[in-house]
């Protein structure tokens, strides 16, 4: 089984290298080969709705040739789904988001959930899900601890700090929200995971890893999206991201 695994905004080897080192030995299976890649142009750290939409584009540019390059599911590794709608039009093989995948196993899970994230600028990404799946009832909060997050360096260096300001929120989303399920608001936080794990007593999702699981399920189960809902395109226009094509 091979699955391309998609950041959504540009990164050095060494970054990809520190996204993969997040599947821990005991989920890797020797029968899967997971390969991270990243755009080489687009957004950078998806603040705002402008760089929502450019990591859209360079995401489905970079996934669009998966299926004919042999993978047999493709995950957008990260909170922000980019393009999983796309790419559900444009493939047949399974396309799996981290913010779906893990708000549908916290429906399961319990009655209502947080997001835990780094800062507020990255809200909408999770409410545009949340609206998605009309799921807004099941969403306690979402709580943000104010760090600016590196999506290269991820929580490298900061453990001291930033694990103690996603405990205290944590603690505030199960005391005063009313949450039984957490979920980390980034694949760049899973560093947090197991520290959060031995201090909370409801369960936490690592979305990196559920996405993961979810693609490797479908594949063995030989489950893709459905393309009554996300039709394929009628004219495949994958030739319009080639630089200087158009005058």
């Amino acid at each position: 089984m091979r699955i391309k695994m998609i950041l959504p905004v540009p990164m050095p080897d060494q970054a990809l290298e520190a996204f993969a080192a997040q599947i821990p030995p005991a989920l890797r299976r020797e029968d899967v080969q997971v390969d991270f890649c990243a755009p080489s142009r687009g957004g950078r750290i998806l603040d705002s709705y402008y760089e929502m939409t450019l990591a859209d584009a360079f995401v489905l540019e970079k996934g669009m040739t998966c299926e004919s390059e042999g993978y047999d599911a493709v995950c957008v590794n990260s909170m922000s789904d980019s393009a999983l709608n796309a790419l559900r039009s444009r493939l047949s093989i399974p396309v799996v988001g981290p913010a779906q995948a893990s708000f549908c196993y916290a429906l399961m899970l319990g009655e209502t959930f947080t997001v835990l994230t780094m800062w507020e600028q990255w809200f909408p990404l999770y409410k545009k899900v949340v609206r998605e799946l009309g799921i807004q009832a099941r969403l306690a909060s979402i709580r943000a601890i104010g760090v600016r997050p590196d999506a290269q360096e991820l929580l490298s260096g900061k453990e001291d700090v930033v694990f103690e300001l996603l405990e205290r929120e944590a603690r505030a989303a199960v005391d005063n929200d009313g949450a039984d399920t957490l979920i980390l608001g980034s694949t760049t936080m899973h560093q947090s995971h197991s520290y959060l794990v031995s201090k909370l007593e409801v369960p936490i999702l690592n979305p990196g890893l559920i996405a993961l699981k979810v693609c490797e399920n479908l594949v063995e189960l030989g489950i893709a999206h459905s393309k009554s809902a996300y039709r394929s395109p009628e004219v495949i226009s994958d030739d319009a991201f080639r630089m200087g094509e158009l005058s």
